[in-house]
C-alpha cells in the first residue's frame, strides 16, 4: 500500500473504534519495572547505547534554509553545530574549539562564511576545517589537517536533520526509519516554515513520553482541552520499526468519513482523525490545524529530570506582524497545555516512582504504544543484534 492507502486504512479502522467503542488491544498487561525510571546504571546505559548510538532528529530542514546557516544546541550535555554549507550540505559537530575547548559558535542560530573562537578567535570552515590560528607565528608550528572540528555522522531527509553523537559511528537513515520518512515525505516538511520553540522540564525521559504514547488519560487530565475533540481510550497504532504512528479519532469521524469516498479518507487528517508521530526514541509530532508541534524530549543531567524543546511549524510563512503574534499565542497556548496539564502529573508520577511504594509499572493492553516503546528501548539495551526485534501486534 502506499503512503494515502494505508491511513485511508488506519481511518477506516479509527472509525470502526468509535463506533464500536473500542480501541486497539494487545493480548496482555505489560509490567516495567519502576527502577528502569530511577536506576542511575539505567539511566547511563540509557545515554551510552541509545542516545549516542541511535540517530536523533535534532533539526528541521526549516531551520537551516540557506547556506551558511547554522543552529547550535545541547544535547545531553554535548555542545552541537549543526551548518548548511555553501554547497547546501548539512554537516554536524561537536561545538567544540580544538585549541582551548571553547565553542566556536553561541547557542542558536545565525549565518555565517565561517566559525570564529571567542576565545582566542581561531576560525574554522563551514566544513569544520581550521583555517586560521590568530598571531600563528607566535603560536608555533602546527599541522591544520589535524585540528578541524570533530565532526558528527549527520544526514538531511524528508525535511528532517538526523544527528548521531558519536563522531565516525554508522548511520543508515533508511534502515533505522524503516520506510516512515515516506510519511513525512508526504506532508512536505522540507517546506514547511520554522516559527520558533519553547522549553520546558519534567520528570524522567520516559515518564515523559509515555504520555504522548496513549490517549487513555484524555478524559481525565484533559477535560477541557483534548477531550472534546477526541474520544478518551481510543487510538490506532502503527509500527515502522521502532517507530510509530498513533491515529486519535475525532468523536466526529463516524459522520465526516460518511460524506467523503472511501478513496479519499487517506487525505483526511485533521478531518475526522489526528496523527502523533513517534520517531524513537525521543520525538513526537503532533499537527493541529492551528499549528504543528513536535517535542524533542532529552534526558536531564540526572535520572529524575528531562528537558524537552517544544518546536513549532506550519505549512504556510508568516504573513504580517499581526500573524506573527497569532502564532506566538499558539505555540504559548500548546506548550502551556503540555506542561500544565501532562508535564506538572509527569512530576509527581516521578515522586511516586521514587517513593518505593511499588515495584512495577503497569500498562494495559489499551496501551499498546507504551508497551512497544519499552520493547524497543529494552531490545536497544541488551545491546544483542541477535535478538528478535519487537512487533507491534493487535489481539486476533
Amino acid at each position: 500500500m502506499n503512503r494515502s492507502q494505508r491511513i485511508g486504512e488506519a481511518a477506516a479502522k479509527m472509525r470502526g473504534y468509535v463506533e464500536s467503542k473500542q480501541t486497539f488491544l494487545t493480548s496482555a498487561v505489560k509490567r516495567v519495572s519502576a527502577r528502569s525510571y530511577t536506576d542511575p546504571d539505567q539511566w547511563k546505559a540509557e545515554m551510552e547505547l541509545v542516545f549516542r548510538r541511535l540517530p536523533l532528529m535534532l533539526a528541521f530542514t526549516a531551520e537551516l534554509p540557506r547556506p551558511g546557516d547554522y543552529k547550535a544546541m545541547e544535547v545531553i550535555g554535548l555542545p552541537v553545530l549543526i551548518n548548511r554549507d555553501k554547497a547546501g550540505t548539512v554537516r554536524a559537530f561537536l561545538n567544540v574549539c580544538p585549541h582551548r575547548g571553547a565553542p566556536v559558535a553561541g547557542e542558536g542560530y545565525g549565518n555565517c562564511p565561517r566559525f570564529t573562537c571567542k576565545y582566542h578567535g581561531w576560525t574554522f570552515g563551514q566544513d569544520g576545517r581550521l583555517i586560521g590560528i590568530s598571531e600563528a607565528s607566535k603560536f608555533g608550528a602546527l599541522d591544520k589537517t589535524d585540528l578541524g572540528l570533530r565532526e558528527l555522522p549527520a544526514a538531511e531527509r524528508a525535511g528532517l536533520i538526523f544527528v548521531s553523537l558519536t563522531p565516525g559511528a554508522p548511520m543508515d537513515i533508511d534502515h533505522f526509519t524503516r520506510g516512515y520518512l515516506e510519511d513525512f515525505e508526504g506532508l512536505g516538511l522540507a517546506d514547511w516554515t520554522f516559527l520558533g520553540s519553547r522549553v520546558i522540564e519534567g520528570a524522567n525521559w520516559k515518564v515523559a513520553i509515555d504520555g504522548y504514547l496513549e490517549g487513555y488519560h484524555f478524559a481525565s487530565l484533559h477535560q477541557q482541552t483534548i477531550y472534546p475533540r477526541t474520544p478518551s481510550n481510543c487510538a490506532h497504532y502503527e509500527a515502522f520499526g521502532p517507530h510509530q504512528r498513533i491515529g486519535f479519532p475525532q468523536h466526529r469521524i463516524p459522520d465526516t468519513l460518511s460524506a467523503i469516498p472511501r478513496e479519499a479518507w487517506g487525505e483526511q487528517e485533521n478531518n475526522g482523525f489526528d496523527f502523533a508521530r513517534i520517531l524513537f526514541p525521543n520525538m513526537s509530532m503532533f499537527i493541529a490545524p492551528e499549528i504543528t508541534q513536535v517535542a524533542q524530549l532529552f534526558p536531564g543531567p540526572t535520572p529524575d529530570r528531562n528537558r524537552t524543546v517544544l518546536n513549532y511549524l506550519r505549512r504556510e510563512p508568516i504573513r504580517d506582524e499581526a500573524d506573527r503574534e497569532q502564532a506566538e499565542e499558539a505555540m504559548n497556548f500548546f506548550r502551556d497545555v503540555t506542561y500544565t496539564e501532562d508535564y506538572l502529573i509527569g512530576m509527581e508520577v516521578q515522586k511516586g516512582l521514587q517513593s518505593g511504594a511499588h515495584d512495577e509499572f503497569l500498562f494495559g493492553r489499551n496501551e499498546p504504544g507504551n508497551q512497544y516503546f519499552h520493547e524497543w528501548l529494552d531490545w536497544y539495551l541488551q545491546d544483542d543484534t541477535e535478538m528478535p526485534e519487537p512487533v507491534l501486534q493487535a489481539e486476533d
